[in-house]
């Protein structure tokens, strides 16, 4: 498998080398960040519950750690392989960077319909897959946190592991854990809730005020479309549709999110909500409405569909879920594009929050996070918008050359070894 196959990888490498180019950065460093640092593909073979053993493959690539260790998501997802993986570790590198963070970016996951398999099943994969590649992660090397599939359990049976394996507690080698073994406060709800503070910012750089007349449109309903909408929720914003795999409902009266949150968790689709209208996915991206936030998957929208969207403000809550090309349109449009590496990046702020805490033993209380949280943010949204002045390009763009700064900077100071 090349590293090139998914659009997601084609994407980032895209951006990486318009970004060189537009900055005028050394173009020996863009070259250097066109690749992983390191990738491990792995067999992941468990017993199932009826005594059949199966394979699955498993994958963790080190894009970049010039800032720090490697930092990113564990995946459970039929789709995942090593071009997606690879793709996103590139963004968790430069969303790092951009966030000021002194992490590198990595990612992980497993090719697996997490819903395919039972509880023990899954403690059976996660505790293999924790071994397979214990040899090249650690606090002080390489840090996984949860992601499409995964959880705050998952996290613990995976610290678990390779703590059994070091032969003592070693609570940092993952974030985003329970708050009983050493997790962060705000961390589960903490990309959803940068999600909305970076829409908050967005609104006011382009004169609207979040309130009762405020629409919004959430593609994906789950760890970051919950709590964004949950906080333009209580703004006064009316979620007008939701969407995810089985489709999209809608209300123009507005969506009551707590009964919809409930209603998900009960039956695991937003499709048959009661008290709203079935419509399509495609037909939530083209209503005409203040906010939209993808916040599922990537290449949702494309050169294809992006024409019919019309949401003043676009946030990417999900990675990549605008394709390169649907960036150009959309914004062309007149929308006021949040890129994914600013907008989602609450889940890997709050995630090193984390990290410290518990490498100081000591923790902080959620006002502090949150705050922190928000202005981590507002300067990383502020120092976007003036390289998107700077360089006359849209806020995607803009993103990766103030990224790119830091890491230029800091991959010419360290230099190249061997000299």
């Amino acid at each position: 498998m090349s590293l090139f196959d998914s659009p997601l990888f084609k994407d980032s490498f895209d951006q990486l080398e318009m970004a060189g180019s537009l900055g005028g950065f050394d173009p020996n460093i863009t070259e250097r960040l066109k690749y992983p640092k390191r990738a491990l593909q792995v067999a992941v073979p468990i017993r199932l519950d009826d005594g059949q053993v199966k394979t699955f493959m498993g994958y963790r690539v080190q894009h970049n750690m010039t800032l720090g260790p490697g930092k990113g998501g564990i995946r459970y997802h039929p789709g995942v392989d090593l071009s997606e993986t690879a793709a996103l570790a590139m963004l968790m590198t430069f969303k790092c960077a951009l966030v000021g963070l002194p992490l590198g970016g990595a990612k992980g996951g497993i090719q697996v319909d997490p819903n395919d398999l039972s509880r023990q099943e899954l403690q059976s994969l996660t505790r293999r897959f924790a071994t397979e590649i214990s040899m090249i992660v650690g606090p002080s090397i390489d840090v996984p946190a949860p992601d499409i599939g995964t959880d705050g359990q998952t996290m613990a049976w995976f610290m678990d592991t390779y703590s059994q394996i070091k032969g003592y507690t070693i609570p940092g080698v993952v974030t985003g854990k329970p708050i009983a073994i050493g997790g962060s406060l705000g961390r589960a709800e903490s990309t959803g809730k940068g999600v909305a503070y970076c829409v908050n910012f967005a609104a006011e750089k382009i004169g609207m005020n979040i309130g009762k007349a405020t629409t919004v449109a959430i593609h994906g309903f789950g760890k970051v479309g919950v709590p964004a909408a949950e906080d333009l929720s209580a703004q006064g914003a009316k979620i007008i549709a939701i969407g995810d795999v089985s489709g999209a409902v809608f209300c123009g009266d507005g969506i009551d999110v707590a009964k919809a949150k409930a209603y998900v968790i009960e039956n695991g689709v937003v499709a048959g909500m009661p008290g709203t209208q079935a419509i399509t996915n495609e037909e939530l991206f083209s209503l005409e409405l203040d906010v939209l936030i993808p916040a599922a998957i990537d290449g949702v929208i494309t050169h294809e569909n992006a024409r019919n969207v019309k949401a003043k403000i676009i946030a990417e809550g999900a990675n990549g879920p605008l394709t390169r090309e649907a960036i150009d349109i959309v914004t062309a449009n007149g929308s006021f594009l949040i890129p994914d590496i600013l907008c989602n990046a609450g889940g890997v702020i709050v995630s090193y929050f984390e990290w410290v805490q518990g490498l100081q033993n000591f923790f902080w209380d959620l006002d502090d996070i949150n705050k922190k949280l928000h202005d981590i943010l507002r300067q990383s949204f502020i120092t976007t918008v003036e390289a998107a002045d700077e360089y006359n390009v849209d806020m995607k763009k803009a993103a990766f050359i103030a990224a790119l700064r830091r890491l230029d900077r800091a991959m010419r100071l360290r230099g190249l070894f061997p000299a």
